[in-house]
């Protein structure tokens, strides 16, 4: 009976993840959307974004780990709530297209003459200085520095910058408040035995009034294949536990998942293993695995398992890195692997990170990659 049962767990694999395919899409144009504000800092963005995803937690059917899906937590941020105005040698410019603020700049208002500095940095008298990129990305910051920093697109712009009209409003918050947003499905056999996965659903959120970021690929992406596979192992509990967290404030410093692995909801040596979804929404030129060198043993099955099924086209091998929710689960000693796919649309970081443009390449193959791993290394 044992070759039967697994070509039915295969086909229901298969079948669920080309019917959540439509609930992904329809996940991600949520999370992206005008209403979700770039999932940030003003507009209450990533407190609407909190909400939405509790929601769908409870839908979905996960228990609350310690009373609740949230775990709050503070910190400051350097915001951009209001005016938004760059004047340059007399051409108002457009914000996210034409230019963006640093996000540790101060806001000011403006009229002033430009100095060379040299082919690509040009400075005011005052506190501003302007510099010429090849491309725009935005980010976000703890802080607010002394200098109003405005990179402009050069491909959009061609003149040499020569005065600058400016009307920047910033806010700095010195105790936002966040949520991580978590969840569990109890396991039926050994419930402190925990597999966890995990995506961060914040992004940029807006600068100005009129400008925001949607982060279709980071990490609306993440976000929707974490909740399809909640929704999975909510209709088909396993042995072990499954547990789901979304971190908030990756963009500012990875600070939700530094502040739950120093204030876990579940002890820490409880996790098993725990894969971080981020960037999941092309894959055209494969996969990258960031600590497969750390757990070698781990990176061979998951190797295995795609080769064996012909899934991802390439899965590319990376040592230990501090660039998503992964790293601090790592420094206490939980065994992690950090999934991203490559290839497609370039857009990261700017406004051109849309829904309309993410392929989604992999997603059937990274479901069904993620759910067979599981099943190895939980045994």
């Amino acid at each position: 009976m044992k070759k039967p049962i697994t070509i039915f767990l295969l086909f229901f694999v298969c079948n669920c993840s080309a019917q959540d395919s439509v609930y992904v899409r329809q996940v991600i144009n949520t999370l992206t959307s005008k209403a979700l504000w770039g999932r940030g800092y003003t507009k209450d963005g990533m407190t609407k974004t909190a909400d939405f995803l509790a929601a769908e937690y409870q839908k979905i059917g996960l228990s609350r780990i310690l009373g609740s899906f949230k775990q709050d937590f503070s910190f400051p941020v350097n915001t951009f709530p209001g005016k938004m105005k760059v004047v340059v040698n007399g051409r108002k410019l457009t914000p996210g297209k034409d230019f963006i603020v640093s996000n540790e700049s101060p806001g000011t208002k403006q009229h002033a003459n430009l100095k060379k500095i040299d082919s690509a940095t040009f400075q005011t008298e005052s506190n501003i200085r302007v510099q010429l990129k090849d491309k725009l990305t935005w980010s976000v910051a703890t802080e607010v520095g002394n200098i109003t920093a405005i990179q402009i697109n050069r491909n959009n712009f061609t003149e040499v910058p020569k005065q600058i009209n400016i009307d920047v409003e910033n806010k700095l918050i010195q105790n936002f408040t966040a949520s991580n947003v978590c969840g569990i499905v109890k396991g039926t056999k050994y419930p402190d035995s925990v597999l966890t996965i995990t995506a961060h659903y914040d992004h940029l959120g807006g600068m100005g009034a009129e400008t925001y970021f949607p982060g279709a690929n980071d990490n609306a992406a993440g976000v929707a294949t974490l909740l399809s596979l909640a929704k999975y192992y909510a209709a088909n509990p396993q042995p072990y536990s499954v547990a789901f967290i979304c971190f908030a404030a990756e963009e500012a410093g990875l600070l939700g998942s530094r502040y739950y692995t120093e204030n876990p909801l579940f002890p820490l040596e409880q996790i098993k293993f725990l894969i971080n979804l981020d960037l999941v929404g092309t894959g055209e030129s494969g996969m990258t695995v960031v600590n497969a060198s750390v757990y070698p043993r781990a990176f061979l099955l998951l190797n295995k398992i795609n080769d064996e099924h012909k899934l991802i086209t390439k899965i590319n091998p990376r040592g230990k890195a501090a660039n998503s929710d992964h790293y601090f689960f790592t420094e206490k000693g939980v065994p992690a692997f950090f999934l991203y796919t490559q290839g497609g649309p370039s857009a990261y970081h700017d406004i051109f990170d849309k829904p309309e443009t993410l392929p989604l390449t992999e997603y059937k193959d990274l479901f069904k990659l993620i759910v067979d791993f599981n099943h190895e290394i939980m045994k």
